[in-house]
């Protein structure tokens, strides 16, 4: 055993020794900072200490002219050269970074109401509903008679050949003189010129009486194509309107982003001021400046990037608007917390009972049905009635005046026809297997649509109240992390405390405005996806 005052004097001959080795580390590291080249080394050109005043100051500089200096850092040149979008420069505010907005306040509800009014797929799917009310009123015109009116002219040029009979007078001289009975006659063929002309007016109306029931299945075809046009549009504006709430939403998320990248810029400057006060001061090592001042030049990228996807999401959601994209509209709100009271049983009843796309997958089931009938209406017979006017003449008038030929001057008939195919080969039974076999695979693609219904309902259900901890967690992560940031700073002011605390610190706030930001964003998110999920027009996210 050691004696204690033996032991006692060893551990102090030991604390001088380490003391002295940590003063001429000291020295060195002062002398090589005096020795760095000035003239090529950018670095250490920014870190070389300003002359002090005097011994007193640089051992324990007095906290205002501290304060002071601090002020006066200037910061690094990349903080100033902050890039924006050129065709925007002319909006863009003295001193402020953004670009100026332009026009009325554009909220939530006002920017999907104009992507209703003026977006393109709108005018779309109104088209496609005024042609299906067309190809309604077509069918059902085709139940009346068909009339045609005509005029037509011909002309025939041709020789008649006829039997006549023909003297021979010969026959008759030696019949005289000699007495034989030799025939005095024959029979010759004549030839004489033919021509006629030929106007004819005629007036046909035709009606079906009976088509195997395809002109009524056509009809019901094309009044369900009618209804399925409708629940088209309501299904185009469902998806209009989530497309313009993501982008707003989007948009809004990168705005926050963007003020949350400015506070963490501004927090990194602040310490940049700090470290390289205390480094001028010889207080702290200019390791804590090159960290300060790579956690900045990070920051700032990111202020950067998240400027930019201002820009872009602004330019999305102006397309969607159907807006100059070079516009800056004044679009305005802000990510909330928004109460959803639905249960999961009201949110699936109320999708199977308001989706539309639904409603178009039966439609186009009764739709397939009916071309079944139109497929087999050939195996039926094919009744129509016809009535015929027809005067004719042999002049323009329609009148008789040459009469070179025979003519009919005016005629009438009505008749009635029934005609059945009967072969063709099998083509009409294939046609209808085919056409039901069509009816089975839009039956089955009804059954799996509505149990996607079922599992986008609930997949946007439990999105909701997953993003709705997270964003209670969040608010807990941002305060604790605020109040740890707060505390790390006055530790390094009062020198216990590392730049890399202060650093770290600042990081943790950052990232736990990043996750309330992105919360809230997926909680607005999933509010508008179970909307449209349930086929409900929501246009401002209000609890309904």
């Amino acid at each position: 055993m050691i004696p204690f005052a033996k032991r006692r004097s060893h551990l102090v001959l030991f604390a001088g020794v380490l003391a002295a080795s940590l003063i001429v580390a000291q020295g060195l590291a002062r002398a090589q900072d005096a020795t760095a080249p000035a003239a090529n080394d950018r670095v250490a050109q920014r870190y070389t200490r300003q002359p002090k005043a005097d011994a007193a100051s640089q051992a324990a500089p007095a906290s205002d002219g501290l304060d002071v200096k601090i002020q006066k850092i200037p910061l690094p040149d990349f903080v100033k050269e902050q890039q924006t979008d050129p065709a925007l420069t002319q909006h863009t505010q003295s001193g402020a970074g953004s670009p100026a907005a332009e026009g009325d306040p554009i909220d939530m509800e006002k920017s999907v109401k104009r992507g209703l009014d003026a977006n393109p797929q709108m005018q779309s799917a109104r088209a496609l509903l005024a042609g299906s009310e067309d190809s309604r009123r077509q069918a059902m015109s085709n139940f009346g008679f068909v009339g045609t009116v005509s005029y037509a002219f011909q002309r025939t040029d041709s020789q008649v050949v006829g039997a006549t009979t023909q003297t021979l007078p010969a026959n008759q001289v030696l019949n005289n003189l000699m007495g034989t009975s030799l025939s005095t006659s024959r029979y010759v063929n004549a030839r004489s010129g033919y021509w006629q002309n030929i106007y004819q007016f005629q007036l046909q109306a035709t009606q079906p009486l009976f088509t195997g029931f395809k002109l009524l299945s056509t009809y019901q075809k094309a009044a369900l194509q009618k209804d399925y046009s409708t629940a088209n549009i309501s299904y185009t504006e469902l998806s209009l309107i989530k497309s313009v709430q993501q982008a707003f939403l989007t948009l809004l998320q990168a705005r926050a982003n963007v003020q949350s990248n400015k506070d963490s810029v501004a927090r990194l400057e602040s310490q940049y001021k700090v470290a390289q006060a205390y480094y001028d001061v010889g207080l702290k090592p200019r390791l804590d400046v090159l960290q300060a001042e790579s956690d900045l030049a990070q920051a700032e990228q990111d202020l950067l990037k998240a400027q930019n996807a201002v820009l872009v999401q602004t330019a999305q959601l102006n397309s969607l608007l159907n807006l100059p994209l070079n516009q800056q509209t004044n679009y305005v709100g802000e990510l909330t917390y928004l109460p959803f009271t639905m249960t999961i049983e009201d949110c699936l009843d109320t999708a199977y009972k308001q989706r539309p796309d639904l409603y178009m997958g039966v439609k186009s089931v009764q739709m397939a049905e009916k071309d079944v009938k139109i497929a087999a209406s050939t195996f039926y017979p094919q009744v129509q009635a016809q009535a015929t006017y027809t005067k004719q003449g042999n002049d323009p008038g329609l009148e008789l005046r040459d009469m070179s030929g025979a003519t009919t001057p005016e005629s009438s008939t009505f008749a009635i026809t029934a005609s059945l195919q009967a072969w063709d080969w099998g083509s009409t039974f294939f046609g209808t297997q085919a056409a039901r076999e069509s009816v089975k695979k839009l039956q089955a693609d009804l059954a799996n649509l509505r149990l996607n219904v079922g599992y986008q309902v609930k997949t946007c259900y439990l999105n909701i109240q997953d993003a709705a901890k997270r964003i209670s967690v969040a608010r807990t992560a941002l305060e604790a992390s605020r109040e740890g940031y707060r505390m790390a700073v006055a530790r390094y002011q009062a020198q216990v405390g590392t730049s890399t605390d202060v650093l770290d610190a600042q990081a943790r706030v950052s990232t736990a405005e990043y996750n309330l930001t992105q919360a809230l964003t997926d909680y607005q998110s999933a509010l508008a996806d179970i909307y449209v999920a349930m086929g409900i027009k929501n246009l401002s996210l209000a609890s309904n």
